[in-house]
């Protein structure tokens, strides 16, 4: 791995840990913006609340990465590694209970 994708994995970590360390919070807010029965003040009170919070602290900037390779595509969520390690690994025998397909 270089140190380009070392990088892209040290900050995907860290969006990670901000996400789950505001998630309570910004789903309050959505709540109470998208709540039709509170007044148009209150409302726009929380959207700004909700637009002051950290943009990275969001999930939809989230990106799975391989913890192998660093690689963004074909990305494995339960494994946490791409299709290309997961190929190697597991035709090497080292993940448990994955054997090639044959019928």
């Amino acid at each position: 791995m270089s140190v380009y994708e070392e990088n892209r994995c040290i900050k995907d970590n860290q969006r990670r840990l901000l996400a789950s360390k505001f998630e309570l919070k910004r789903n309050l807010y959505k709540a109470l913006v998208r709540d039709p029965e509170l007044p148009t003040e209150m409302r726009e009170k929380f959207h700004q609340k909700l637009s002051k919070l950290p943009r990275n602290s969001s999930f939809t900037r989230v990106r799975n990465r391989c913890i192998f390779t660093g690689r963004s595509r074909a990305v494995y969520e339960f494994f946490r590694m791409s299709r290309i390690v997961f190929r190697e690994l597991a035709s090497k025998g080292m993940l448990n209970g994955v054997k090639k397909a044959s019928w």
